[in-house]
């Protein structure tokens, strides 16, 4: 940097010198020569920042992981593999909530058997709802992303052009149609007058379309948007397991819908990697709207008044053991929290997730078991 400031007046000083009138006027004004090294200061010192701003993008893309890359997490390797990209696209990372919220309502059902035909019903429901659903949902968001993306991960598939828009939306169709598809399918299969399965995916689908997509665009707004992601992960495939099982009833409805603010609470989890982004396109998620200090404290708190809520629900319905299981198992949730998600949003994301997510689900689990026992 030194070399580069004093090499470049000398040069434009040899140049100068060929112009006897601009070699005057240079000689006589000693100012605009010290106006013109401070100018150059100052844009090498903003090339020297926008250089380093670059570094940990190339660094994501470059030296990233190969698992990072087909869960479609952060960190991950940058791909050429047409098919390794549709995957990373539908994020594989988050199928799993979706398909233990199909567990959860079978269970509750109360009339699921280890037959092979249940067992069978069951796996279809989760392709469903995870590859399928979720995988268009992802891919449809990332799409209406892109230009936050471009901000914020400029790595990933969308924003780097490692898929084209007619590939993109190719797939988009081809998830949604086929999860439609194996809604209906099961709605054969079970036997329903109605075709409740079909109508739960038709709407979660439009539901995962305004979320993303203008002009609604429900992730806009840090609350709406976030309510209804956690209802997405939480209500709809604990009601399509449910329905497919046995009968969806008003109170289950309620009591799902209650534990979607802690779903709440998982999603505000993501928004704080995001906040350069969403303030540049105008997005108020919760960081951006509140900030990050008390915006970390909506978060678990959403998450761990919902599950102390739903167990004092259970303990007034009668059902201490179920009611006291599911506080054992918020404890280690809130330790999780002050270990790393309180400490840095940012930094420890996927290690909270890691460490707190398996005793959340494993709290719906209890609740869907207390729900089908009488």
């Amino acid at each position: 940097m030194a070399s580069l400031l004093n090499s470049v007046p000398s040069i434009k000083l040899v140049s100068n010198f060929n112009n006897p009138l601009r070699s005057s006027l240079i000689s006589s004004s000693p100012l605009s020569l010290s106006l013109s090294r401070i100018r150059l200061v100052v844009r090498a010192t903003e090339t020297e920042k926008e250089a380093k701003a670059q570094v940990p993008d190339k660094a994501s893309a470059v030296g990233g992981s190969s698992i990072n890359q087909i869960l479609g997490i952060k960190g991950a390797k940058q791909e050429t593999d047409k098919w390794k990209i549709r995957v990373q696209l539908t994020k594989p990372v988050t199928w799993p909530p979706l398909i233990w919220g199909v567990v959860c309502g079978a269970a509750a059902s109360g009339n699921f058997h280890w037959t092979p035909e249940d067992v069978a019903k069951s796996i279809v429901c989760m392709l469903m709802s995870g590859p399928f659903l979720t995988g268009y949902t992802q891919t449809i968001n990332d799409w209406y992303d892109r230009e936050i993306d471009a901000i914020n991960e400029p790595y990933r598939p969308i924003p780097s052009g490692a898929i084209s828009a007619q590939e993109v939306i190719t797939q988009i169709w081809v998830l949604l149609l086929g999860g439609l598809g194996l809604a209906g399918f099961l709605d054969v299969w079970a036997g329903h007058d109605f075709p409740v399965v079909f109508y739960l995916a038709l709407g979660g689908s439009l539901l995962s379309y305004i979320y993303s997509a203008p002009p609604l665009k429900l992730k806009q707004n840090g609350w709406i948007g976030n309510f209804a992601l956690g209802a997405s992960y939480i209500s709809l495939p604990w009601w399509a397991g449910q329905a497919l099982f046995g009968t969806l009833t008003p109170d289950i409805i309620v009591l799902t819908l209650l534990y979607s603010i802690a779903g709440l609470g998982i999603a505000i989890v993501n928004d704080f990697k995001s906040i350069e982004g969403d303030r540049a396109m105008g997005l108020q998620s919760l960081p951006v709207a509140f900030g990050s200090e008390a915006a970390k404290w909506i978060c678990v708190g959403a998450i761990d008044i919902t599950q102390i809520s739903v167990a004092g629900y259970l303990l007034g319905a009668g059902k201490p053991y179920y009611a006291f299981a599911l506080l054992g198992l918020i404890a280690p949730q809130v330790f999780f929290q002050f270990k790393y998600f309180l400490k840095d949003p940012v930094k420890y994301d996927v290690k909270y997730q890691a460490s707190a997510q398996p005793f959340l689900i494993l709290g719906l689990l209890v609740t869907a078991l207390a729900s089908s026992s009488h």
